[in-house]
């Protein structure tokens, strides 16, 4: 009953996997109601459960059932059709829309499932980069140009899956430390997004837009464009390859990136 926007991560790339907990996802639920309602309290009731919420898991799922905050974006593109419902919600990582629909049924006192579900967004991939395992086979199966060709439509670059995670672009001269396990400190920034707070999950690219590690904010974009000294980032994981860039950093020095701007 569950369709939709499924990424997979390949080889290197399955480092990148925690970005999609980082990023909200969008559905398309057809809920049943399992009694009448009127238009104007289920319309209402339905914009109560927009913003922040608690959520236990349900007991059919494969997490432990432990109580948890998660943020409802929207509701909107509403169609009732007798006891049949269908809307768009955009949430945060990690909601249950059963569970979901299903608090929804108690406030309206009528009780309701979940029919149907489609998932349209994953982070920055939505329906329209969807491929089917009959495109892969197909590319399984192909050589030369066009199999070049599929490759590079299903296959996408790692960096793709970060396009709504704050980033922090470095300079080439801290890439290498960063690749050993550095900190990143102030003047290895070259520039930064908007809204970056302390213990925020950020991601570090060169100014090539390329991915080089997942790092934990120690500073708010504010401060880390006040400040001339000090460390901006703590090194969560490291992605790129440590030979990619020439190592500029002096052996015995500790590992903390302070390069001269």
């Amino acid at each position: 009953m569950v369709t939709g926007v499924l990424p997979l991560a390949l080889e290197d790339a399955t480092k990148t996997i925690q970005a999609f907990l980082l990023t909200g996802k969008e559905y398309a639920c057809l809920m049943a109601l399992h009694g009448d309602v009127e238009s104007e309290r289920f319309q209402a009731v339905l914009q109560e459960f927009v913003g922040d919420l608690f959520q236990r898991p349900p007991v059919r799922a494969a997490v432990r059932r432990d109580l948890r905050r998660r943020r409802i974006y929207y509701i909107r593109d509403t169609e009732v059709d007798g006891r049949d419902v269908l809307f768009r919600v955009g949430c945060q990582a990690g909601t249950y829309i059963r569970k979901l629909v299903y608090d929804m049924g108690e406030v309206l006192e009528v009780g309701a499932h979940m029919r149907e579900l489609r998932r349209t967004r994953a982070g920055s991939f939505t329906e329209t980069d969807i491929v089917s395992l009959y495109d892969v086979l197909e590319l399984s199966q192909s050589s030369g140009e066009e199999k070049e060709r599929l490759a590079r439509r299903i296959i996408k670059p790692m960096e793709t899956a970060f396009e709504y995670v704050p980033r922090l672009y470095v300079r080439d001269s801290a890439v290498s430390s960063i690749c050993h396990g550095a900190d990143l400190a102030i003047p290895g920034i070259v520039r930064l997004s908007e809204g970056i707070f302390p213990r925020m999950s950020i991601a570090l690219f060169t100014l090539k837009e390329e991915l080089v590690a997942l790092s934990r904010a120690l500073m708010s974009s504010e401060q880390m464009q006040k400040e001339e000294r000090g460390l901006a980032a703590k090194t969560v994981r490291v992605i790129m390859p440590a030979d990619t860039y020439p190592r500029l950093w002096k052996t015995g020095m500790k590992q903390t990136v302070q390069v001269p701007s």
